[in-house]
């Protein structure tokens, strides 16, 4: 069969399939490896000049490999889970042979030595990389743009950003580029493009997925690899490619005993469900919060119970700040010393005063963290899930800056993604599902949470939200 007759049997365009409906055509043989590439490729000429989700690309050496494994599937059939699927990963993370820029100028030139551990498993499970996917510079904001590589667009209005820091990845994916992309999520970097670009994007629980190898060890525990799909089913089968203890990452966690994606339908029927509107302190866009809460009742039509939470969060985001910029400095502090005028003023402010973070001052954010913790673990020994808008907002403008109110009412920096960072500082998994279209038919998502190291829950939840309302036959006109 061509891949023109498979366009033309099946409702979704070829680009817009996920990556398991993907791996079956290409499984059935109805679909090659080197077709998919070259459609994907096609696609990526016709629509990245628009959304500029890709900054570099391996399109020769993406040929190869499937050329190469097109011959291999011709002789003996697929052997691997993700045979042929195309992907783009974010630049913040290796790719032997390409330059992992970071988004910034002084690393413009930084070619990878070998693959990060994530790229390893899923191009040893059968992924090809197409290419690296922008950020802003060292993923520290949440729209993407930098003075690298410029501004990344949103496929639902090129006027508006998809998100950051992964907002390249969300653009290829929401975009119809690639089915599966890379992400990493220190504060809400997965969450906030998923929710803004109407992917699926789950920030695992820390650890769940090796980092690195590393230069040097992040000091403390914010940030996790994740994926961004289309479908929770994607993200599933690519948790179960890359999840599993590394030594070069000594935090990470044992591979888990159970398929995520052969779990998927394992929810429990009768879960106890808290649901925040707020957390306490946020202030959310009233059409944005409508949509949620139609979401949130999807769960009671499930059989499940839903109550709201009476507890109250604490506004982390000052300790959660200071920390990611503790960890960055650890990182930069030689490049700031002799690159500073080429790197964003932003970032190279917030870092510069790290000079001064003091032992009072790490003691004070251990204080923090341990209250939050406890109220986690209340929340958590009272219900079994914890839902909450993942975004207080539609997306903003592409070039920012973020929103400084809402509804006319004034917001704090940080109230622009309030709903994403305290689980970034508590460690819980979190994911964020496409809820709906605001009346600017911009997406909304609903964010997710579980208990610690319940990842396989998270999917579950989400997988049944998804069943209920399906969100992969709606895209975007780019």
């Amino acid at each position: 069969m061509t891949l023109i007759q498979v366009k033309e049997l099946t409702m979704t365009p070829i680009h817009f399939k996920s990556a398991r409906e993907l791996v079956s055509l290409v499984n059935s043989k109805q679909l090659s490896p080197l077709e998919l590439l070259e459609e994907t490729l096609k696609r990526i000429e016709a629509v990245n000049p628009t959304l500029n989700a890709f900054v570099s690309m391996r399109a020769e050496a993406a040929m190869d490999e499937a050329k190469a494994l097109t011959e291999q599937i011709a002789s003996h059939g697929a052997a691997v889970p993700l045979a042929g699927i195309p992907i783009g990963v974010k630049d913040l993370e290796d790719v032997k042979g390409m330059v992992t820029s970071f988004g910034s100028i002084p690393f413009k030139d930084n070619v990878a030595q070998s693959d990060s551990i994530q790229v390893a498993r899923l191009r040893a499970a059968g992924a090809i990389v197409v290419g690296k996917t922008n950020t802003p510079e060292f993923g520290y904001t949440g729209f993407t743009k930098n003075l690298l590589f410029g501004v990344t667009r949103n496929p639902w209005n090129t006027e508006r950003t998809p998100g950051g820091s992964s907002g390249g990845s969300a653009a290829a994916v929401a975009g119809g580029m690639v089915s599966l992309a890379t992400g990493s999520d220190a504060g809400g970097s997965i969450r906030i493009p998923a929710s803004y670009s109407g992917c699926f994007g789950l920030k695992t629980s820390f650890g769940r997925i090796p980092g690195g190898p590393f230069p040097l060890l992040h000091t403390h525990q914010l940030w996790c690899l994740g994926p961004l799909t289309r479908t929770v089913e994607d993200a599933a089968l690519y948790l179960d490619c890359v999840a599993g203890y590394h030594p070069a990452d000594p935090e990470s966690l044992p591979a888990p005993r159970q398929s995520f994606l052969k779990c998927l339908k394992e929810m429990p029927d009768t879960l106890k469900i808290a649901f925040s509107p707020t957390l306490g302190y946020a202030r959310v866009q009233r059409d944005v919060l409508v949509i949620v809460e139609q979401a949130v009742e999807c769960f009671a039509e499930m059989g499940h119970t839903v109550e709201p939470w009476k507890g109250v969060l604490p506004d982390v985001g000052e300790t959660w700040s200071s920390l990611i910029d503790l960890d960055l400095y650890g990182q930069l502090h030689e490049v700031l010393n002799t690159n500073r005028e080429e790197m964003g003023k932003t970032l190279v402010n917030s870092l510069d005063r790290m000079n001064s973070f003091s032992v009072a001052d790490q003691i004070q954010a251990r204080k923090v963290t341990t209250q939050v913790n406890q109220i986690m673990w209340d929340l958590f020994e009272q219900f079994d899930l914890l839902l909450t808008p993942t975004m207080p907002t539609e997306a903003f403008g592409a070039k920012g800056p973020p929103p400084a109110e809402i509804d006319g009412h004034p917001i704090p920096l940080l109230g622009a993604v309030a709903f994403t960072y305290p689980f970034n500082l508590t460690g819980h998994p979190a994911a964020s599902v496409p809820a709906g279209l605001t009346p600017d038919g911009l997406p909304a998502g609903l964010q997710i949470v579980g208990p610690r190291h319940r990842d396989d829950l998270v999917l579950q939840a989400s997988h049944a939200f998804e069943q209920m309302r399906p969100w992969n036959d709606r895209r975007p006109r780019i």
